[in-house]
C-alpha cells in the first residue's frame, strides 16, 4: 500500500493543475482576507470586534471550496479523460485500494495546504483589522475548521468525479452542491424547508467555519452532517468504480 501511496503522491503533486489549484485556494483565502479587511477597517469609526475581524478573514472559503473542489475532481477525472486510469488498474487491479490511495493521499495535501491558507488569511486580516483583544482559541477553531472544510469540499470533488468520470459535468455537480442547491434550500416554506436546509450539505458544513449554530446543529456536528454527504457521494462513486469498465 505504501508504493500506492507514493505513485499517487507522484501524480498529484507532477501535474501543473494542482499547483495552480492550490495556490489559487491560498490566493483567494489570503487575498479577499486583506481586501475585506482594509475596507471594513477604513470604514469603521471604532475598533473592529475580533469575532468580526476573524469572519472577515475567512470569507474566502466559499470561493476557496470550489477551487478545493474541482481539485479534487481533477484528482481522478483527469485519468478517464487521458486513458490513464487504465494503467492505473493494470498496477493496482484492486480498484479500492486505488481509490482509497487517492483518497488519503489528497486528503494529507490539502488539509496541510489549506491549514497554512486558513491560517495566513486569519493572520492577514487581524494584523490589518488589529482588534484589541483576540482570543487565541478561537483563532485556532476558526482557521481548522475552514480547514477541515474546505479538505471535505475537496473530497466531495474527488467522490463526483469518480461518480461521474466527466470532468466538467463533475465540477458543475459540485459547484451545484457547494453553492447553488444550498442557497435554493434556503427559500424553502415552512418549518420542514427550514429543516432541510439546516442538514444540506454546505449549510451544515460551514457552520465549523463560523463557529455559530442554526437552531439544528452545532459547529462539530453540522461538519458531521457534511462529511455524510461526502461519505454518501465517494461510497457511490466506489460502487461504480467497481462495477463498470474503465
Amino acid at each position: 500500500m505504501i508504493d500506492i501511496f507514493r505513485s499517487e503522491w507522484t501524480k498529484i503533486r507532477s501535474v501543473r493543475s494542482t499547483v495552480w489549484t492550490l495556490l489559487v485556494t491560498v490566493v483567494l483565502m489570503t487575498g479577499l482576507s486583506a481586501l475585506i479587511n482594509a475596507a471594513a477597517e477604513s470604514a469603521a469609526k471604532g475598533p473592529v470586534p475580533a469575532d468580526q475581524a476573524i469572519a472577515m478573514s475567512l470569507a474566502g472559503t466559499m470561493l476557496a471550496s470550489l477551487a478545493m473542489a474541482t481539485l479534487g475532481v481533477l484528482v481522478i477525472s483527469s485519468e478517464y479523460r487521458t486513458g490513464g486510469i487504465r494503467t492505473s488498474l493494470i498496477a493496482v487491479p484492486r480498484r479500492m485500494r486505488l481509490l482509497t490511495a487517492k483518497i488519503v493521499v489528497f486528503a494529507a495535501i490539502s488539509l496541510v495546504v489549506c491549514a497554512v491558507a486558513s491560517a495566513g488569511a486569519v493572520g492577514v486580516g487581524l494584523a490589518i483589522s488589529q482588534p484589541p483583544s483576540i482570543e487565541m482559541g478561537e483563532v485556532v477553531r476558526s482557521s481548522l475548521g475552514a480547514a477541515l472544510y474546505l479538505t471535505a469540499c475537496g473530497l466531495l470533488g474527488l467522490g463526483l468525479g469518480t461518480l461521474v468520470r466527466h470532468t466538467p459535468g463533475a465540477i458543475m455537480s459540485a459547484i451545484a452542491l457547494i453553492l447553488v442547491l444550498p442557497t435554493m434550500a434556503n427559500q424553502l416554506p415552512g418549518g420542514w424547508g427550514r429543516t432541510v436546509a439546516e442538514y444540506f450539505t454546505t449549510n451544515a458544513g460551514l457552520l465549523i467555519v463560523s463557529g455559530l449554530d442554526n437552531g439544528s446543529l452545532g459547529p462539530w456536528s453540522g461538519f458531521a452532517v457534511y462529511l455524510v454527504w461526502v461519505a454518501v457521494v465517494v461510497i457511490a462513486g466506489a460502487v461504480l468504480m467497481q462495477r463498470r469498465d474503465a
